[in-house]
């Protein structure tokens, strides 16, 4: 595995392709910033995508890994970086989709009973469509060891239930709707992540 990059490191990954955003943006997680973290275009390129993958998974202990016997990340944000962890592993990387609203393994993926997983996300804010993504797991017969990402936005406050390996921990401010700074709230809002509201 990769060495550890530090957050300046992986920052400077966010800025070389124009994926560190400002502006005001409304976050999947419902709370606006500031700032946005565009993951896909920063995992766009692919011997990038594997870099920070690698990188990622050199936080997670040894035998926690040796543990792991398939990778499952939820559409769509998570998929490249799934994919990426996978390859990083040498195991399957699968997706969790909900076009219902619900997460669940769709186009053919099943979890054998019992199966130990690593939950990869992207970015993670307020743990919620991870926490969503641990439970299908469960209900297609899976249980999740552990959680990795590429950035965790909640500064290491966020609870997944599950021990969580996030390759940065950045704590860009957030507001609920009802607080936004009055020089936030001057610059017209953009949402740009994938959850419909």
């Amino acid at each position: 595995m990769s060495a550890s990059l530090t957050t300046e490191a992986v920052l400077d990954e966010f800025r070389s392709c124009d994926a560190l955003l400002e502006g005001h943006f409304k976050l999947s997680s419902g709370k606006h910033s500031g700032h946005y973290l565009q993951c896909a275009r920063v995992l766009m390129n692919p011997a990038r995508a594997s870099r920070l993958a690698e990188a990622t998974c050199a936080k997670i202990p040894s035998d926690l890994l040796e543990s792991i016997d398939v990778v499952v990340s939820p559409a769509m944000g998570g998929i490249i970086m799934g994919h990426e962890v996978g390859r990083a592993l040498g195991k399957d990387a699968l997706f969790l989709e909900r076009p219902e609203g619900t997460f669940h393994l769709r186009r053919g993926f099943a979890l054998e009973p019992g199966a130990k997983v690593l939950m990869v996300e992207d970015v993670v804010t307020t743990g919620l469509s991870s926490r969503e993504a641990i439970a299908a797991v469960a209900r297609e017969g899976g249980e999740v060891l552990a959680e990795c990402s590429l950035v965790d936005r909640s500064a290491g406050s966020v609870d997944l239930g599950v021990p969580f390996y996030p390759l940065v921990a950045i704590d860009f401010p957030t507001y609920d709707e009802d607080s936004i700074p009055e020089e936030l709230a001057r610059v017209a809002v953009t949402k740009p992540g994938s959850r419909k509201e």
